[in-house]
């Protein structure tokens, strides 16, 4: 096993040249990040060593874990895994940009290191992009870990205010999700995405630390033209939340925070605008689911009193307005390099779009 350690902040660029092929096949990185996850990692890389696709790397990016992760990482014998060290926790956003930059694959297939992949998974998500080099990206069919039977997402919804939900969360894993097709964006708990892609993109942004950084970088690009693609063959189980608690106040300042700031780097002006209102009407119904005990609200104020749940919000609307000039600069960036238009992307949001009761009443 080679072993990297950074104590810095990792180069803009990439710092490896593009990824080799070994025959016909092109190399796969494979990109696990992990914190304080000791207790998930065995499974996560041993269906990760079981993968039937030859051509691949295992990259894992230690968060600086202080359980033992990585003792156990630098005891693994030598072979595909690669260990990228940092000395402090970089997020999900940072951690996976390390990895990302350390990789030499022309694909990067990213895994929860709470999940556990089918021995075809990554054949099959190379299947899918190899077969149309459009696709920059593919979403993976992730069921839950204790429901296999239910999905915890086939690809992301996103809401009239830029929170990502798992398009079909917690319905039976039936025949409506068993049909490849297009979807908006891929979860990032189990998604392949195009090196190429990312060269002329962009990594995740790390100002997002955790949650709704996939949703920013698959807007991202789908505003430069690239698509995705729903894999049903490419399955996984995973553990919801299960590096952090799912209703945690952790949790539930990054994604307000965060949606705001993919609402002002991605949406069109007008959905922007309108996104306000969609957000009055959220935070009425999440009371009432609140005060209902039904739904992520429900068991959010089960363990919080609503001063401190309040005091969050307004936190996370002070640290997102705090860094919106930065947010409306990168806006800028990304919408010179568009390749669709405001009512192109208009309409996509509206036809991938979590309704308000789904957000509210369900977990």
């Amino acid at each position: 096993m080679s072993r990297v350690s950074h104590t810095g902040s990792a180069p803009a660029k990439f710092a490896v040249p593009p990824g080799r092929r070994d025959g016909e096949r092109p190399l796969v990185s494979a990109i696990v990040v992990n914190w304080n996850g000791l207790v998930y990692l065995p499974e996560c890389l041993d269906s990760l060593r079981a993968q039937s696709y030859p051509a691949l790397e295992i990259v894992v990016v230690d968060n600086g874990s202080t359980d033992g992760s990585t003792v156990y990482l630098r005891e693994q014998p030598a072979g595909r895994l690669r260990l990228v060290e940092s000395p402090r926790n970089l997020g999900f956003a940072g951690g996976n940009n390390l990895g990302i930059r350390a990789a030499k694959g022309a694909y990067f297939a990213l895994l929860n290191n709470d999940a556990e992949a089918d021995s075809r998974w990554i054949e099959e998500l190379v299947r899918a992009a190899e077969a149309d080099p459009a696709v920059g990206m593919c979403a993976s069919r992730i069921c839950l870990w204790r429901r296999p039977d239910l999905l915890d997402g086939a690809g992301l919804l996103v809401s009239g205010d830029g929170i990502g939900r798992g398009r079909g969360r917690l319905e039976a894993d039936d025949e409506r999700y068993r049909r490849e097709t297009d979807v908006l964006i891929p979860s990032a708990c189990a998604a392949l995405y195009r090196r190429a892609m990312l060269d002329q993109i962009g990594l995740f942004d790390e100002d997002f630390f955790a949650y709704c950084e996939d949703t920013d970088l698959g807007l991202r690009a789908r505003i430069a033209g690239w698509r995705c693609r729903y894999v049903p063959e490419a399955t996984v189980r995973h553990r919801y939340s299960g590096s952090s608690a799912p209703h945690s106040p952790f949790k539930a300042f990054h994604v307000e925070r965060n949606r705001i700031w993919v609402v002002a780097k991605c949406f069109p002006l007008r959905l922007a605008a309108a996104s306000l209102f969609y957000t009055m009407s959220r935070y009425a119904l999440q009371l009432w689911a609140a005060l209902s005990r039904r739904g992520a609200a429900g068991k959010l104020a089960a363990e919080q009193s609503p001063a401190k749940v309040i005091a969050l919000v307004l936190r996370a609307w002070g640290a997102a307005l705090l860094r919106l000039p930065a947010m409306w600069r990168r806006r800028r960036a990304i919408r010179a390099a568009a390749k669709i238009g405001p009512r192109e992307l208009a309409a996509l949001l509206r036809a991938h779009r979590v309704s308000l009761r789904e957000l509210a009443f369900k977990d």
